[in-house]
């Protein structure tokens, strides 16, 4: 067999590579600019590296009865990771994928093509003019993993934001949302406050050392209009190789604190990491 090589490729937003795994067949990791952005094992499209991948997965497989197939909305495509997770995990699901950067689109679908079968849609638009403009009450899920560069952009973490996101959701649907930030998290306070004047039910899940402030790092949000399965959620994540954390009632209030939501005359992009942090989006 001939040897993977890593692809070089100037696009819309920055210089992307895609690098093979020496230790996994027809695995690739993509970066942009050099930060890791995604992750695909393009034989085992189940297989989530990244440990906020591994959370949103979790998230994804607690919606609903296992297995059943479901109407998702992926805003931030990267190499298509859990869009490629969800069709093998839940065959028969129907998933847009909103992704602004098209020179990026086009590498991945290019070389790292979809498996066959798979209702995966990909389109090449900004995340919030396309959720703006989706059908209400749409899709069971939304996941929003939007990162220009290393940073959430602006006019993703706003107020009108949210209740845009809300407008698309099913009664019952969940929003799923990957962030990072570093104490004294001004950012994901204002993420959690934000969200939580829209949604009533809230949890955010995070490995206890970023929670503590020890080290920046990525935190995955979750909000709806019904419960969410905490139980689930916690007996998952505390399993992961790195365990995390899920904050949910009262801690999580208490962790919000005096934080105000988000206008969007008021809004900016999440931190950049620190020098030497590894956050990935």
């Amino acid at each position: 067999m001939e040897e993977p090589i890593p692809v070089t490729r100037p696009v819309d937003h920055g210089v992307t590579k895609l690098l093979p795994d020496v230790d996994r067949d027809r695995a690739w990791l993509l970066t942009v600019d050099g930060a890791p952005q995604s992750y695909v094992d393009l034989d085992e499209p189940a297989h989530l590296e990244f440990e906020y991948a591994q959370r949103l997965g979790h998230v994804l497989d607690t919606a609903g009865a296992p297995g059943r197939p479901l109407d998702v909305l992926h805003l931030g495509g990267g190499a298509l990771t859990l869009p490629r997770y969800l069709a093998a995990t839940r065959p028969g699901s129907r998933q847009q994928v909103v992704e602004a950067d098209r020179a990026l689109l086009a590498l991945v679908t290019e070389h790292l093509p979809l498996p066959d079968g798979a209702d995966i849609t990909v389109h090449g638009a900004d995340a919030r003019a396309w959720l703006e403009s989706a059908p209400p009450a749409s899709v069971d899920i939304l996941v929003a993993d939007v990162f220009g560069g290393s940073r959430v952009p602006a006019h993703l973490t706003s107020l009108a934001y949210a209740r845009a996101a809300e407008r698309v959701l099913r009664p019952g649907g969940l929003y799923a949302a990957n962030l990072a930030d570093g104490a004294p998290f001004a950012f994901l306070r204002s993420q959690l406050a934000t969200f939580s004047a829209v949604f009533p039910e809230l949890a955010m899940i995070a490995e206890p050392a970023v929670l503590r402030g020890r080290r920046f790092g990525n935190a995955v949000l979750v909000a709806s209009h019904e419960p969410i399965d905490i139980v689930s959620l916690s007996r998952r994540t505390a399993a992961d190789a790195f365990p995390a954390r899920v904050e949910h009632g009262p801690a999580l209030r208490a962790f919000i604190g005096d934080a105000a939501p988000v206008r969007d005359e008021d809004a900016v992009a999440s931190p950049e990491p620190p020098a030497g942090a590894f956050s990935v989006g």
